[in-house]
């Protein structure tokens, strides 16, 4: 098997509406108007795509479980406007880049990155 890129990368949430509006006004992510409906919402970053979606009990938010990073131009740039967003944030270092660990409003963990 050859793996050439991720499709995508699918989180399960419960309130739609409400993922959205983190994602889109927190985030700033703009979704795709032809893979937006209801029950699920795709949003392009780069040649990746994050995924939003409500199909069931099988499928259920946790800050356990997968996380998306998130690379940004400027760590201090997002950290302020996780500060105006009022989201809470967790900042880690490592010898290879920094990163500010959040999570939506069904409680899944996303790392907002920096190399």
């Amino acid at each position: 098997m050859k793996i050439n890129e991720i499709g995508f990368v699918g989180i399960p949430v419960t309130d739609m509406a409400k993922a959205r509006a983190f994602y889109e006004n927190v985030l700033g992510l703009k979704p795709d108007p032809e893979m937006t409906g209801e029950r699920w919402t795709e949003y392009p970053i780069g040649t990746g795509v994050i995924a939003i979606a409500n199909v069931g009990t099988d499928w259920r938010p946790s800050d356990q479980g997968t996380a998306a990073a998130l690379e940004v131009e400027s760590l201090e740039g997002a950290i302020i406007s996780l500060k105006e967003h009022e989201i809470q944030y967790d900042e880690v270092e490592s010898p290879v880049c920094r990163m500010a660990i959040i999570q939506d409003p069904d409680g899944n963990k996303l790392i907002i990155h920096k190399l």
